[in-house]
């Protein structure tokens, strides 16, 4: 009997026990842009949260374009990070070669290798995730996809497929604009990178 009651009188001393709040100081909470924990005067802690913006759409249309757009974004952003990648690879690799003509060899079986993996993704893609993609890859690079060709292969190269693009109605000059027109865009990248779509 002794020990039962030594053992619920250790219990309740250990839940009286004060609990250091520092260790909650680096605490993840979900849909939160930062959290921190503030030391008052008084040596009292208080939690500051700073959420992401939610957006609010009255008219169906909206929620349906912001859904459309959402889908979009979870198909390509992945791809736009993985061009992202890739491109930095590659212009480490193209500063290792001292002839333009090595270059130009390196890049043509780049762009063969590539033609031959992405191919199959983009047939899968629709017109509206295409735009979307190369807004993101211009997000992602700082370059539009007419510039990264341009730049990796020639003009003319870039020219042509900006020329089969504009068939297909779509443009490889698009550039992202985070505080304009692709602002919807911008907020559900964010809320896509804290892991909330």
């Amino acid at each position: 009997m002794l020990r039962i009651r030594t053992v619920i009188l250790l219990l309740i001393l250990v839940a009286l026990i004060p609990i250091d709040l520092s260790a909650q100081r680096y605490q993840r909470v979900r849909g939160a842009q930062a959290v921190e924990w503030v030391k008052g005067m008084r040596g009292d802690s208080t939690l500051h949260i700073t959420i992401l913006t939610v957006p609010i759409y009255k008219r169906n249309r909206d929620i349906q374009r912001y859904q459309r757009m959402v889908n979009a974004v979870k198909k390509v952003y992945p791809l736009a990070i993985e061009a992202a990648k890739r491109m930095e690879g590659l212009d480490a690799k193209l500063a290792e070669f001292e002839r333009r003509k090595d270059q130009k060899g390196y890049t043509k079986a780049i762009e063969d290798a590539l033609k031959e993996e992405i191919t199959p993704m983009l047939w899968k893609m629709t017109r509206y995730e295409g735009v979307i993609l190369l807004k993101l890859i211009d997000r992602e690079t700082n370059h539009t996809a007419f510039n990264i060709v341009k730049e990796f292969r020639s003009g003319f190269t870039a020219g042509f497929y900006q020329m089969l693009a504009r068939m297909f109605g779509n443009n490889l000059k698009l550039e992202y604009d985070p505080t304009g027109e692709d602002a919807m865009l911008e907020q559900i990248v964010q809320y896509y990178k804290a892991g909330l779509l």
